[in-house]
């Protein structure tokens, strides 16, 4: 069988990508290893078309054989070669000369030195040599025998076992190449990194570092801190080499130094390139996560570096111990005597010198490539391949934050570095955050620009221009450019850098950071310091609370939403509020167990608490004691069930807000008569039963919310509240409303709705300043016609009752409006003709005047 030059070459086919993880060493191996392979096919080309042994019988008395007829001749005679026409060459053969007449044979002699017959005179002296009775068959198969019997194993099967070893080693080397839980990380490295090296934004990122390592430089060396533009690059931390870190106030803010603009050619990517970079950014952090967190590649190749270093130590000892034995010449012993007549035979191997070089050729290339074994077991152990460092890299480029990285993932790069360290660098560029913050910066401000970011501008109900700025990779320079914006909404934006332009912004008042880091330089800090009032912070942890928040002295505002359960409180209280001499209003909305202890700095100018618990229980406020100056107080769903006596200290105390808690009783509210400023009580969404007659004492209430709960009727003293304006009772279970409401002289505001109200008491009607009346969603069947008496009605709900009519009264009504009545369709179109009329020409009249 032959092999072609192709077949071969494909057994060591390795895809010219993977030629980057292939060290000197291994390389080297590969080319030893096809020479090694050539040498094996030629060993055996040669064996299979040369390779015999010629056999001659030893000198000793041959036997007669029974049936053979006597030999006449002497004994003594030369031997001659003789070559059938066809046949195999051999040597040393004997001359068939039985079949000759006697008289020609003794003129016959074989000369030592040619193989043809010549006659001589008889006179001549008489040939010297063995002679025998054998034919040309039969020394065929005296051959044949010998070739098995007397020569050794190795000088017949040398050639193949080349080859086996020399396949053996070409598998070894090259396995993790095509074994699939290794094949599979290493080609999806291999492509990453061929991408990351010819990634555009691999030369842009290094020429922009260029740039700025150059100007600092100049700066550095002339002395001069100004710059003809300041550019922010995003994800600059602290600890790069272009920022730095000024003390102020107790915080540490990073400020970039003033840096050359870039040209605009090197800093804006098309937006393919643009985007086929953050595809690479992806891919490489993914691929990091899969691959770093085992070993299986480096011990695989551990493994068939060891397997190829024994391969070769068997290889040099067994064949060093067989190279004596290929010799050309071997004595033969079959048992063949019965068909021959000898029992010995004296053989020659043809091949024995060609097989004796080539092996001598095999070990010297197989001590080679030994040599080159161990010194890759040597450079495997030499160092801890598992860990890669780019400190070189981080100290030549202002990435400072490409990480070091284990296992898999570094020997991979070890690997590369052999090939050429230039790959790794580059590759480094796509591990780094700075790197791919800056990507994103200039992808960003390329897609955002002003003109875009201007039509997103909407005017709020406070009528101001408002922006809202939702799941971008960052915070658009444009928008330090919109001068007239007077709140900004950034959401789930993960890097947020205010730089000094945001002191452009001179309207700016109002901000909300929804989950976005937020970091700022001094000078923008020094704006937002004097110049914000208000802040909104929607976090996951306490932790991402800007540690600047805490210093914005001019605040008025904060609003923190996140979590803030107990085991984080005192990481709230680290950060001091002291700080914020001007803030009136804080709201928590969280799952606070207790009140922060430091909350009480806020106490001598904190106007407004709110705290919105998200139904914690709230257990423990005995903070609110020292906050005196509270006017209004807000604590939402959590899980009270009493009114808590702290409250009760706070004697500036004006409006109480205990929406959706567990309250069931409210025995304590004869308490509040000594808060003599409380004006609003609101304790709806709650499970209140009854309410005592001690909230007459309250003689300041003017609004009262007890809407939501379990109420069945109302108590006489509620209605002896002299300055009551607002009271909202609806949704309960109340069946009569007492005929003392109509004592409520400044009652303004009336809902009873969704009660079981079956009659409405006459003296509700001398409430003449009502402007509100809700009455729907009850069990009424009539509507008094003293109605009309409400001459300042805008607005009565009736939707939801059993009423059969409406008077015609309520056309005495002048203020109530179609709008502001809330009533079924069919009874609106009972009224009078002249009644409907009124109440729609009064609104067409009030829609013209507006």
């Amino acid at each position: 069988m032959m092999f072609t030059l192709a077949e071969v070459a494909s057994l060591n086919d390795i895809q010219p990508t993977y030629r980057i993880l292939k060290p000197w060493w291994d390389v080297f191996m590969d080319y030893l290893g096809l020479v090694m392979l050539m040498l094996a096919i030629f060993a055996m080309t040669m064996q299979i078309t040369k390779d015999q042994v010629a056999c001659l019988p030893c000198l000793e008395e041959p036997e007669e054989v029974s049936g053979a007829k006597p030999n006449s001749f002497p004994q003594q005679t030369t031997q001659a070669s003789y070559t059938a026409p066809g046949a195999p060459v051999m040597t040393s053969a004997p001359l068939v000369t039985k079949d000759l007449p006697d008289e020609v044979v003794h003129e016959i002699h074989v000369t030592h030195q040619h193989t043809s017959v010549s006659k001589k005179y008889v006179n001549q002296p008489q040939p010297t040599g063995v002679r025998t009775n054998l034919d040309y068959q039969q020394y065929i198969f005296i051959n044949q025998i010998c070739y098995h019997v007397a020569l050794p194993w190795y000088s017949k099967y040398f050639p193949y076992l080349t080859l086996i070893h020399t396949l053996v080693l070409m598998v070894s080397s090259n396995f993790w190449f095509k074994y699939p839980k290794t094949s599979s990380k290493i080609e999806h490295f291999v492509s990453i990194l061929g991408r990351c090296f010819e990634s555009p934004w691999t030369t842009k990122a290094l020429s922009e570092t260029a740039c700025e390592d150059s100007e600092e430089n100049k700066q550095r060396l002339t002395g001069t801190s100004s710059a003809p533009k300041k550019v922010s690059l995003e994800g600059k931390d602290e600890g790069t080499n272009v920022n730095s870190s000024t003390p102020m106030l107790g915080v540490k803010f990073s400020a970039d130094k003033p840096i050359a603009e870039v040209p605009s050619s090197m800093t804006i990517l098309d937006k393919k390139d643009g985007e086929q970079a953050k595809a690479l950014f992806e891919k490489v952090r993914k691929f990091r996560a899969h691959v770093e967190d085992s070993d299986f590649i480096y011990k695989l190749y551990v493994a068939q570096t060891v397997v190829k270093t024994v391969k070769f130590i068997l290889i040099l000892s067994y064949t060093s111990n067989f190279m004596a034995k290929i010799n050309f010449t071997h004595d033969c012993k079959p048992n063949i005597e019965q068909l021959t007549g000898y029992s010995k035979f004296y053989c020659t191997h043809n091949m024995a010198f060609m097989l004796n070089k080539l092996l001598i050729s095999y070990m010297a290339l197989i001590l080679i490539y030994g040599m080159a074994c161990l010194y890759s077991l040597f450079w495997v152990f030499r160092r801890p391949l598992k860990e890669y460092s780019f400190e070189k890299v981080r100290e030549e480029s202002s990435f400072s934050d490409i990480p070091d990285v284990k296992n898999d993932f570094a020997f991979l790069l070890h690997m590369v570095d052999q090939y050429d360290e230039l790959y790794s660098k580059r590759f480094g560029v796509f591990l780094s955050e700075v790197s791919e913050n800056k990507l994103r910066e200039i992808s960003l401000n390329h897609e955002w620009t002003f003109e875009k970011l201007r039509q997103l501008v909407t005017r709020n109900a406070q009528d101001q221009q408002e922006l809202h700025l939702f799941m971008l990779s960052g915070l658009p320079n444009a928008v330090f450019d919109l001068t007239d914006l007077d709140v900004l909404k950034l959401e789930l934006i993960p890097e947020v850098r205010f730089t000094a332009k945001v002191s452009q912004m001179t309207s700016l008042q109002e901000l909300h950071l929804c989950h976005c880091p937020a970091k700022v330089e001094q000078t923008g800090f020094a704006f937002l310091r004097d110049h914000l009032r208000c802040l909104h912070v929607k976090f996951t942890d306490v932790a991402e609370i800007p540690t600047w928040v805490y210093l914005l002295r001019s605040l008025r505002e904060l609003n923190l939403i996140g979590n803030l359960s107990s085991e984080n409180n005192k990481m709230i209280g680290l950060e001091s509020m002291r700080d914020l001499r001007h803030l009136k209003t804080l709201c928590l909305k969280s799952n606070l167990t207790k009140m922060p202890t430091n909350i009480t700095e806020l106490s001598p100018h904190l106007i407004k608490l709110v705290v919105h618990n998200d139904g914690t229980k709230l257990l423990v406020l005995n903070s609110l004691k020292k906050m005196t100056s509270l006017i209004e107080v807000e604590l939402h769903t959590c899980e009270l069930e009493r009114i808590p006596h702290a409250i009760f200290s706070l004697t500036n105390l004006q409006e109480l807000d205990l929406k959706s808690n567990n309250i069931r009783t409210i025995e304590e509210i004869i308490s509040f008569q000594h808060l003599k400023r409380l004006t609003c009580l609101k304790l709806w969404h709650n499970k209140i039963i009854t309410i005592p007659s001690s909230i007459g004492q309250i003689k300041s209430l003017e609004a009262l919310h007890l809407s939501h709960n379990k109420l069945e009727s109302l108590p006489p003293a509620l209605f002896t509240l002299p300055k009551l304006r607002h009271l909202d009772v609806g949704h309960n279970s109340i069946t009569i409303l007492p005929p003392d409401v109509g004592l409520l002289n400044n009652l303004q505001h009336l809902a009873i709705n969704s009660n079981k109200l079956e009659v409405l008491p006459k003296p509700l009607f001398r409430c003449n300043k009502l402007k509100v009346l809700c009455l729907g969603n009850n069990a009424l069947t009539v509507l008094p016609e003293s109605v009309g008496q409400l001459v300042q009605l805008t607005q009565l709900e009736l939707r939801g009752n059993c009423l059969d009519r409406l008077p015609a009264q309520l056309g005495n009504c002048r203020m109530l409006r179609k709008s502001g009545l809330v009533v079924e369709d069919h009874l609106f179109d009972a009224l009078p003709v002249e009644v409907k009329e009124c109440i729609s020409q009064e609104t067409n009249a009030f829609s013209s005047g507006l």
